[in-house]
């Protein structure tokens, strides 16, 4: 076999195993496990890795109601660190945030990772979801933990649809929004032959006598 033959051969086996390293990696915890998406942000600053954030609102563009943030947080230091505040670059929008189930404080733990979102998950809620929150646009993120310090990212703002469906916000919309919803607590009810003053009945208060003297347990004389 000549020299070039030797080194053709050479140069396709190590093409060989350039691809066939390329497709381990691919195949590893994190594109399986994670569900990784390739238009999904992420981001690692010092030990702290985000990796799928994204906003989340009603699955209305017009419905109010609260948008939640999502996605999967990394500590791959050897101390806990505690996600302190999330905060939305130029808006005054409140984010709450919860530990599992609702309690507690959110702590990442050292060599481990937290779900933010999702059913019995870390939740990040912003209750003001729709103020200058567009669907389909980037949204900056900026997230504070207690060793890392601030670790920003610009994430997408999506409706909870398709697959976000399950990860969007779990309280339903403000009764504001619902048609028919803009009725107060103790506000009058609507005016019937029942009730043709409109005023809220008291619980125990006997119903208001309507139709004929018989129907109302009148007596009639005698002889009709």
């Amino acid at each position: 076999m000549s020299s070039s033959l030797r080194r053709g051969v050479l140069a396709a086996s190590a093409l060989v195993l350039s691809i066939a390293s390329l497709s381990a990696c691919a195949a590893g915890n994190s594109a399986q496990t994670l569900e990784v998406k390739p238009d999904n942000a992420a981001t690692s600053v010092g030990d702290i890795k985000l990796q799928n954030i994204n906003v989340i609102t009603q699955p209305d563009q017009k419905t109010e109601g609260p948008a939640v943030v999502t996605g999967r947080v990394f500590n791959n230091g050897r101390k806990d660190q505690e996600l302190r505040s999330i905060t939305l670059a130029g808006k005054n929008v409140p984010v709450k945030l919860s530990g599992a189930k609702g309690a507690g404080k959110i702590v990442v733990p050292a060599g481990g990772a937290v779900t933010l979102g999702g059913k019995d998950n870390a939740s990040a809620v912003l209750p003001k979801g729709r103020e200058g929150l567009k669907d389909g646009e980037a949204q900056n993120l900026s997230f504070d933990f207690s060793s890392t310090g601030e670790v920003k990212i610009a994430a997408y703002v999506v409706p909870a649809k398709s697959y976000f469906k399950e990860w969007g916000p779990s309280e339903a919309a403000s009764p504001a929004a619902q048609p028919g919803g803009n009725a107060k607590p103790g506000a009058s009810a609507p005016a019937s032959p029942a009730n043709p003053s409109g005023t809220p009945a008291k619980p125990g208060a006997t119903p208001a006598a309507t139709g004929s003297p018989a129907q109302n347990g009148q007596q009639q004389p005698a002889g009709h």
